[in-house]
């Protein structure tokens, strides 16, 4: 069972002008995985509450960080900005496939600034702050997480055989 943390990042959810909806679609999605929301936390869209966030988890050991909102072109989107100050190596091609993918669904796809990329031992992966984009981004995600979460932990001997179709 992978450990997962849960980043909300909504100034309007925060200040209970909106209900989240975010973190129910990701329990929705996840309930039948290998993967256990460990913890979640709603934060406006200060820098320094997705920094502390975003630190936590990382420090707990989460092998997966997942991050929602906070990911547009708005004044106060800062989540990818503060997600560059905490990776140690990036991982563009989650980012590149995202995208790609949102762009199927939405011409909007495009003005994500969302990244990814590891720190310390764990995957963090910006998502954009819709319930749907949450549901549809992270079914498209699960078949493929095992492997670079194997990776991470230095479970995984043989990438080949790991890889197999």
């Amino acid at each position: 069972m992978y450990k997962v943390g849960i980043i909300v990042v909504s100034d309007r959810a925060f200040r209970g002008e909106r209900p989240d909806c975010c973190l129910q679609a990701f329990t929705d999605v996840l309930k039948k995985s290998s993967f256990e929301i460990a913890d979640s936390r709603l934060v406006d869209d200060e820098p320094e509450n997705i920094r502390s966030a975003l630190t936590e988890f990382v420090t707990r050991e989460y092998q997966l960080v997942f991050t929602t909102g906070g990911t547009g072109c708005g004044n106060r989107d800062h989540t990818p900005e503060i997600t560059r100050e905490i990776v140690e190596r990036f991982t563009p091609g989650i980012d590149e496939a995202i995208r790609s993918f949102s762009r199927e669904k939405t011409p909007f796809a495009m003005y994500s600034r969302g990244v990814s990329g590891i720190a310390r031992r764990t995957l963090i992966i910006n998502l954009p702050g819709s319930p749907q984009a949450v549901n549809e981004i992270v079914s498209f995600l699960l078949p493929t997480l095992h492997h670079p979460l194997k990776l991470i932990a230095g479970t995984l001997s043989d990438c080949r055989e790991d890889t197999k179709r």
